[in-house]
């Protein structure tokens, strides 16, 4: 006949996962956050458009929705026809304004050499170079209208104000589009989970609080849930419903809009927690077994950090023993 001893049955009760505690446990009720399914919805926390800045034919596009794309990449290309033209025709004014900026110099020369053998007055002279500094000024007025029609052409470039993913793409190429006009929808690198909660869980909720969030999926499973904390409550409540937002790592690969079960605590309750390897199963039912030997039947409930919660069978004072 085997003789079963007490290290033996301890050994077997920290290889089934049993409490390593060989004492038995005093029941005692403890106040828990009282937790709410809820659905959140994946955000960005900022979105921003990228926009021309000035008007064309749109060329060039490289983006679809759902790319991701860098702060100042470049999304697409207006071309203006009529830049290039007026560039043409300012570098044509601009030559002819060199021609004749050297001919007054060679005129302001010569009269220079004739005022100083007295064939030609001061008023003469004072004219020559007033003539030459006027087709001096007029170049350097060409120089700048030519160096903004260079730098309109450069804005042309549709650049991506900040990095994050393409959402919604609003042109296609060959587009007639004028300045300010939207291209592209871009959702920030930063993603929350946005909560529409009952108006009723508002003095609930406060900034910092945890929350549990579920796998993707809609999954209610314990497995991928994963810790988020709020990071904003918005002071404005919208058709009887509280906004918040949850900070959660790990969002930047969901679909924006993507809906996941969230966990918050809706207040506080009191109930029992009790280690795992203090409940039995037999014949499908859960029991705990007394320290006078008998044995209660229990409704389990969830498990929290290693404990069970127990919602019915128990009360304050009953000591356990392992089953």
């Amino acid at each position: 006949m085997l003789k079963v001893t007490a290290p033996y049955l301890l050994s077997l009760a920290v290889a089934f996962g049993a409490a390593p505690a060989w004492a038995d446990l005093v029941v005692q009720s403890v106040q828990v956050d009282d937790l709410k399914a809820v659905f959140g919805q994946v955000a960005s926390v900022d979105q921003t458009h990228a926009r021309t800045r000035i008007a064309g034919t749109l060329r060039n596009l490289s983006i679809d929705e759902g790319d991701l794309v860098t702060k100042g990449q470049v999304l697409a290309v207006v071309v203006d026809e009529k830049l290039h033209l007026q560039s043409v025709a300012l570098a044509a004014r601009l030559e002819s304004l060199k021609a004749r900026k050297t001919l007054a110099q060679t005129n302001l020369v010569r009269t220079g050499e004739l005022h100083k053998k007295g064939a030609v007055s001061q008023t003469r002279l004072d004219e020559s170079q007033t003539e030459l500094d006027v087709l001096r000024q007029e170049m350097a007025a060409l120089t700048a209208e030519q160096n903004l029609i260079t730098q309109r052409g450069r804005e042309g470039a549709v650049l991506a104000p900040t990095s994050g993913r393409i959402l919604r793409v609003g042109k296609i190429a060959g587009s007639v589009v004028v300045s300010g006009e939207d291209v592209a929808l871009i959702a920030a690198n930063r993603f929350v989970l946005r909560l529409r909660l009952p108006e009723r869980h508002a003095k609930y909720i406060h900034v910092n609080d945890p929350v549990k969030v579920g796998a993707r999926g809609l999954t209610a499973t314990p497995v991928g849930i994963r810790d988020g904390r709020i990071r904003q409550i918005y002071p404005e409540i919208q058709d009887g419903r509280v906004i918040a937002d949850v900070d959660v790592p790990g969002l930047g690969d969901f679909f924006v809009g993507e809906r996941v079960r969230v966990w918050i605590s809706s207040g506080k309750r009191w109930t029992y927690l009790v280690p795992r390897g203090y409940i039995g199963t037999r014949l499908g039912v859960s029991f705990i077994r007394l320290e006078n030997g008998g044995e209660v039947v229990v409704q389990t409930g969830a498990a929290r950090d290693g404990m069970v919660e127990i919602l019915s069978g128990l009360r304050n004072g009953d000591r356990l023993a392992l089953p």
